[in-house]
């Protein structure tokens, strides 16, 4: 009878034992999952990592069940007889390219080199808690020369960049500060713009008159460091996928954002006393290609700045975002295409190059593509739509005018997303098949070496242990 007893408890501590070790590896999932939901990733790269994690934990993916809300992940492990499920939730939000590289590298290289979980949640922790990978003045300064650069290259004049660059510099300064204080988002973007206008305005009368032949310019593109060009980008990326739930929440958090970042805009030139400057100046570029290369090369390099993207990806990203805006120049305004035509080859010929760049630069296309791509992001056309809305009054003439710069908006938009996403749309079964075939060799190799969990060994406890259990 002792012996008996003694049994029933010892299955009944490696039952408890098995359900502990899923749940340490539900744990650890989720945590994975979470660095990149909170850095900024796409929904089909959330899950698509989270996956090959879980392969490398153990977890047959035929078991697994992963769901993405905005802000919360969800995790079930279960077939027909057994169900362990974790979730996890969080409210920060922060562009970080550098985790979504470190993340991608990670899952491969825990398989390769057969890390144990410990050694894997320790790197994930590692990733989660990195400083960012350039101190906060370089940022600071790399986003308001970013605003210089798009002024001039959004038709403004060489001069008109140190006004544009100091508002800018106002404007981000306070974003970042009030943003560690945690403030409300979008009340910091309202703030930030009012005051990046302002300081705009203010530049007319500190500068010395005929400082510069487009004064009003500054005032398009001191605040453009605020347009969620990724949220958008990553919302029509999870249309396309089919995520639509994400999609949906991601479009109205960019929208939310953009009518914030209009509101103060609208209520500082009302102070100045400018009228409707933003609806009829031309962002035409006035400069050659050489120069537009320069000012792009700054442009997207603050970006990548504040993207966080890895040291030794910034040259590729400048590069791109270089012969992405040439691209889109020549066709828009050379030979007349337009815009959408000219910023879809723009972002097609980014991402197709980006791709090519993947392994020199160890980092994943979209750490490439996206802040290459971000100079294009019509955030002139977006405010200038909701602006023209709220000045318009009875006008029918300024009600078409407003919803012909959504539209163009949103066309751009869309153009540059697909363009990002061309590598995924045209060649997504290569790219997937080459990954699963890759993936399983490793897990093959891994399994010879390690212990997988399987649900049919809980299976094996005998009906007396699970009575004693419960």
């Amino acid at each position: 009878m002792a012996l008996q007893e003694d049994k029933m408890t010892l299955q009944a501590e490696e039952l408890n034992e098995k359900t502990q070790r899923i749940h340490r590896k539900l744990t650890i999932l989720l945590r994975a999952g979470m660095v990149l939901m909170e850095s900024a990733a796409d929904t089909n790269r959330i899950v698509r990592n989270m996956k090959r994690i879980a392969a490398f934990l153990g977890l047959e993916e035929e078991n697994l069940h992963i769901d993405v809300l905005y802000g919360t992940l969800k995790v079930n492990y279960s077939d027909e007889t057994h169900s362990f499920s974790r979730f996890v939730h969080s409210d920060k939000y922060t562009i970080n390219m550098k985790a979504l590289a470190a993340m991608s590298q990670l899952s491969w290289q825990a398989i390769e080199k057969d890390y144990s979980m410990k050694q894997f949640d320790r790197a994930v922790k590692h990733i989660a808690s990195a400083k960012p990978e350039y101190p906060s003045w370089l940022v600071t300064l790399g986003a308001a020369m970013g605003c210089g650069a798009f002024c001039v290259l959004f038709g403004g004049d060489w001069p008109s960049f140190i006004p544009a660059m100091l508002a800018g510099l106002v404007g981000f300064s306070t974003r970042s500060y009030l943003l560690k204080s945690n403030f409300n988002v979008y009340m910091v973007t309202a703030l930030c713009a009012f005051l990046a206008t302002m300081t705009a305005w203010l530049m007319t009368f500190i500068l010395p008159e005929g400082f510069t032949d487009r004064p009003f310019h500054p005032f398009l593109c001191c605040a453009l460091f605020l347009v969620p060009g990724v949220a958008l980008i990553n919302f029509l990326d999870d249309m396309l996928d089919n995520y639509l739930i994400m999609g949906v929440a991601r479009l109205s958090n960019a929208i939310v954002q953009i009518a914030s970042m209009t509101f103060g805009i609208v209520i500082a030139v009302s102070i100045c006393g400018v009228n409707n400057f933003l609806t009829t100046l031309s962002i035409a570029p006035e400069i050659s290609y050489f120069e537009a290369a320069i000012v792009t090369g700054i442009a997207a390099m603050g970006f990548g700045m504040i993207f966080n993207v890895p040291r030794r990806t910034l040259p590729a990203v400048a590069l791109l975002g270089i012969i992405g805006m040439f691209t889109r120049n020549f066709l828009a305004f050379d030979l007349d295409l337009g815009v959408i035509i000219g910023s879809l080859v723009g972002a097609s010929l980014i991402s197709i190059l980006a791709v090519r760049l993947v392994q020199p630069t160890r980092s994943p296309n979209h750490v490439l593509s996206i802040p290459s791509v971000i100079p294009m992001v019509p955030g002139i056309f977006m405010y200038r739509g909701i602006f023209g809305f709220i000045q318009m009054g009875r006008e029918v003439e300024g009600f078409l005018r407003s919803f012909d710069f959504l539209i163009n908006a949103g066309l751009i938009v869309l153009c540059l997303s697909i363009g990002v996403a061309i590598p995924n749309i045209f060649a997504r079964r290569w790219i997937a098949s080459t990954r699963k075939k890759e993936l399983q060799r490793l897990i093959d190799e891994r399994r010879k070496r390690g212990r997988f969990v399987n649900l049919a060994d809980f299976d094996n406890i005998s009906p007396a242990t699970q009575k004693g259990k419960q």
